[in-house]
């Protein structure tokens, strides 16, 4: 195996090796992107059952207190989960991204693997061509 078929077979283990690793970091950014939103939804469900609904009974007014509270604070983290859903699809583009150079990169090692067999075919091809032309001995069945 002649030297730069060497370099790059070990070049094609390394990006392929990163190839995997970028799609592994896309796998845990989609996983994060699902929680997230998860969360997101979850904390509008606390929302909506916090709301105040009328009731036939009067409520004091410390439970509204409270209940306003609640619903402050839950606004809050709404809020805060929707910045980090917003920074959890950034994450997911940048590792698509990633994961698409690494692709790229690895495809075209794998295309200069293929042209440098190719080059060798016909490198060989024409070393046969250029052998002067030769008949062996003749060799006849014994009669």
């Amino acid at each position: 195996m002649p030297a730069d078929a060497k370099k790059l077979s070990r070049i094609l283990r390394v990006r392929t090796l990163q190839l995997g690793l970028t799609r592994a970091d896309e796998a845990r950014a989609v996983d994060r992107v699902a929680s997230e939103l998860a969360l997101r939804d979850r904390i509008a469900r606390l929302a909506d059952e916090v709301a105040p609904t009328p009731s036939p009974q009067p409520a004091d007014s410390l439970s509204f207190a409270a209940a306003a509270h609640y619903r402050e604070r839950l606004h809050q983290s709404a809020q805060a989960a929707q910045t980090r859903v917003t920074a959890a699809h950034d994450g997911l583009a940048t590792a698509q991204a990633a994961t698409r150079e690494a692709r790229r990169d690895q495809s075209a090692v794998e295309k200069l693997i293929v042209r440098a067999d190719h080059a060798a075919a016909l490198k060989a091809i024409r070393a046969l061509e250029s052998l002067p032309p030769g008949r062996g001995p003749k060799r006849h069945d014994p009669c």
